[in-house]
């Protein structure tokens, strides 16, 4: 890549974040909710003033999948199931964990940095070309890389785009896709309350928003009231809902489903997957090479969750069976061994998603019990963002029995001007530390409840910043006087977080070259020194895919480059 392309990527990078973050989108979307239909309209007006018609979305055969927890993975699953049998795939998800240009791939590969520029700036300057005294705004951050992928996807002749929804569903802006192959419903739960509402059924409502009239659709097993809503939006539109069997039922004999992502919950993801793919290659003439096992034709047999029929089971093909077992989702249970320090990343940040990590942490890494001889440490790495019960994600933590607790933003470095593709506008260092402190306060107070050690209350943000003379970090420090056995701490970034953690021992990231004095802070003094001798550092990674983005970033340069 050269100068002038690099320079107009960069360029573009911070172009596009001065549409705004996922932050300001949210509360964008707040805005309009009294009018939600006036979202989609909007984005049908950006969409024509970028040169395209919704019409022409009917060409790229989409899968559309939405979900609270499972539908990044689900779609992984699918995408990587259909590029098995040689075709050309789009795939469209969010957020990104280290280059924005991973929300928009080809055949499974992020969009290549001159591809990238390319598509930004035909697309933006179509949109600033037509600002008129009518129409002198610009579409949000989210809607515009939404219009752009469209806009890669159709050029690019792809032979169909699994596009993810961005939040619920009825009014997010990849709803203005008039005729999609199939849709997809992950499994549901609580989250973004403030847009979607603040019980399961509201939220199956707005998620249900994707059906479209004729389309087939498929959700896995769901709580029985919120499935009733699936149901009630699906007749209402006159769409064929099925409930996906359980991926047992797909495992005949002793064959065994290898999956490419660990973790139980995975099982129903890919089970999602398995009806969307072959759902897909039906409806639009190909040969999807499987065997019925068991058809249930469309009120044949009702599921025991209420008069939602069964989809059928059938003999998965060799490219199914081969594309489950190699797709690959960073972030999502990853787990990294790095020499004597085993990390492991997920970046679940609901109460039931963070309840599958600790499911899969605790398999992975803590089948065995503790050594008594402090030759393990186990190391918590925690943030949470926007509208999210932090206590009930962090409650969920307890069983894991971690020695320390590290909270810290989701800024790799405290200057976050080289960071362009992680870049939030809309959130101040201040604002983010102040939330690393309270998250630390309600980890203390749920230690104290469960009877673990005394716990210092730390300090506001407006406390004492001091530096670590051993590792060039800061460390929010509490006051003097009181006791300093705790054992949680606060850093102001990513970056200071991990060299605490690795103690230099991680060979995928040194030390610093200066090491000089003492720390002032005892319980990162004696924490270090076990970290220094422990035989085994297990490290999990939670709470955020931002956070998670940016420890992979520092974990592995090569997602940079």
């Amino acid at each position: 890549m050269g100068a002038a392309a690099a320079a107009s990527f960069q360029d573009a990078i911070r172009t596009l974040n001065t549409l705004q973050t996922n932050a300001s989108y949210l509360e964008q979307v707040k805005r309009e909710r009294g009018d939600p239909r006036a979202q989609l309209e909007a984005m049908r007006g950006f969409l024509e003033r970028s040169g395209l018609q919704v019409e022409d979305l009917d060409r790229l055969n989409i899968i559309h999948v939405t979900g609270t927890k499972g539908k990044g993975s689900a779609c992984a699953f699918t995408e990587r199931i259909l590029r098995g049998y040689g075709l050309r795939t789009g795939f469209y998800s969010s957020p990104h964990l280290v280059q924005v240009r991973e929300r928009i791939r080809i055949n499974g590969q992020p969009l290549s940095k001159e591809l990238f520029s390319k598509y930004f700036w035909l697309v933006y300057r179509r949109l600033w070309d037509t600002k008129d005294e009518a129409q002198t705004n610009m579409p949000a951050y989210f809607r515009f890389l939404t219009i752009m992928a469209f806009h890669v996807f159709l050029q690019e002749k792809v032979d169909l785009a699994v596009v993810e929804v961005g939040i619920g569903g009825a009014f997010d802006c990849t709803n203005i896709i008039r005729t999609p192959v199939v849709c997809g419903v992950s499994s549901l739960g609580i989250d973004h309350t403030s847009i979607l509402g603040d019980t399961v059924e509201k939220i199956a409502w707005q998620k249900g928003g994707i059906f479209k009239p004729g389309v087939p659709a498929f959700t896995v097993p769901q709580p029985e009231q919120p499935l009733e809503v699936l149901r009630d939006r699906a007749r209402e539109c006159g769409c064929p809902l099925y409930l996906c069997p359980e991926l047992d039922a797909f495992e005949t004999g002793t064959r065994v489903l290898e999956l490419g992502l660990a973790g139980s919950h995975q099982r129903s993801n890919a089970a999602l997957a398995l009806q969307l793919s072959r759902t897909w290659l039906q409806r639009r003439g190909y040969e999807a090479g499987t065997d019925v096992l068991q058809d249930v034709l469309p009120g044949a047999e009702l599921s025991a969750q209420r008069s939602v029929p069964l989809a059928p089971t059938f003999c998965p093909s060799d490219a199914m069976i081969q594309g489950l077992r190699d797709t690959e989702w960073p972030g999502r249970t990853q787990v990294l061994p790095h020499g004597p320090v085993t990390w492991y990343i997920d970046g679940a940040h609901t109460t039931s998603s963070i309840q599958a990590c600790v499911r899969w942490f605790r398999q992975a890494a803590l089948n065995e019990d503790k050594p008594q001889d402090g030759s393990e440490v186990r190391v918590l790495l925690f943030n949470a963002t926007g509208d999210r019960d932090t206590a009930a994600l962090l409650k969920l933590l307890l069983p894991c029995h971690f020695d320390y607790a590290v909270f810290c933003p989701n800024f790799t470095e405290v200057s976050v001007a080289a960071n362009a593709d992680q870049q939030n506008f809309n959130v101040t260092l201040e604002n983010a530390l102040t939330r690393c402190v309270e998250n630390q306060k309600t980890w203390t107070r749920l230690m104290e409840e469960k009877g673990g050690p005394w716990l210092p209350a730390p300090l506001e943000v407006g406390g004492l910043l001091q530096p670590d003379p051993l590792r060039g970090a800061l460390l929010l420090v509490p006051p003097a006087e009181r006791p300093l056995n705790s054992t949680s701490l606060v850093f102001p970034c990513i970056s200071h977080a991990l060299q605490w953690i690795t103690q230099g021992r991680d060979p995928h990231l040194p030390l610093p070259a200066s090491k000089v004095g003492a720390h002032p802070h005892p319980v990162a003094t004696s924490g270090a020194v076990l970290l220094q001798e422990a035989a085994t550092i297990r490290v999990l990674v939670t709470g955020s895919l931002h956070l998670v983005g940016g420890v992979l970033k520092l974990l592995d340069p090569t997602l940079s480059q």
